[in-house]
Formats: C-alpha cells, sequence, structure tokens
C-alpha cells in the first residue's frame, strides 16, 4: 500500500511510504535535511513497519515537540491503521 502523510511541526512537508505485509518497501521525504533522511530511508527500508515506528516515536529535534523521525512513526502508525480497516 502507498501512503502520503502530510507531515507537521517539521521541515519536511510530506512522507509517501509504501508498506506490504507489514514490511517497509520504500519511503520519500519531501524536504527536511537531506542526506539525513536518505540515511533513514535505507537503515529502515525492509524492516518491520510495527518495529520502526516503536523505535522512532516520541523523538525530538532541538525545542520541537516532534522530528522527522517521529513523523515517519506517525506515519506508518496511520498507515497501518488504514490497512486494518
Amino acid at each position: 500500500m502507498e501512503y502520503m502523510f502530510k507531515a507537521k511541526g517539521v521541515c519536511s512537508s510530506s512522507i509517501h511510504l509504501t508498506i506490504e505485509g507489514g514490511i517497509i518497501k520504500g519511503i520519500k521525504f519531501v524536504g527536511g535535511c537531506h542526506g539525513n533522511l536518505q540515511g533513514i530511508e535505507k537503515l529502515v527500508t525492509g524492516m518491520k513497519a510495527e518495529e520502526v515506528a516503536n523505535k522512532l516515536k516520541d523523538i525530538k529535534c532541538g525545542f520541537k515537540d516532534t522530528s522527522c523521525p517521529d513523523q515517519l512513526a506517525l506515519a506508518i502508525i496511520e498507515a497501518l491503521d488504514r490497512q486494518e480497516a
């Protein structure tokens, strides 16, 4: 399933992800710190989506209440919820 998530409170404007059988098949951040986000994309591709969400949830960026990894966790949770519906 392909899913687009509108990021809030971070430099990235959106996150596009593909999850198949509970596994992350692809991620693309739009905007944000390109090098760091490419690293995240490569590290989590092929991992269990639920595991990635659990690891990245609640990470903060500086004084912000969220971060790009936290927004990715929220995107994954929302995508998995939609798959179950």
